[in-house]
């Protein structure tokens, strides 16, 4: 028999099953839904982030990886960061 489980590990019982399902076949009253957004936070204060993304050399990506954990920052940081003073200038 399939053992189901919480997304926090825990395991279902029988009776935990059927009183969800249960639950289930009385409906649910999407107006109690908790809104859950799912991914990264936004950039912006506009709540909108476009996604970037370029191609590298194996070399320029491993050096952008040493920099990255050097200064304790991430790559896609880094990246922002390069971006942005080539636009300024």
């Amino acid at each position: 028999m399939t053992e189901f489980t919480t997304s926090s590990g825990e395991v279902l019982t029988d009776e935990d099953i059927e009183a969800l399902a249960d639950e289930a076949e009385r409906g649910y009253d999407l107006d109690k839904a908790i809104k859950v957004t799912v991914g990264r936070p936004s950039l912006g204060a506009k709540g909108v982030s476009p996604r970037l993304s370029f191609r590298a050399t194996p070399e320029l990506y491993r050096a952008v990886q040493r920099r990255a954990k050097k200064e304790g920052r991430s790559v896609s940081d880094l990246a922002r960061e390069a971006v942005a003073q080539f636009v300024r200038s």
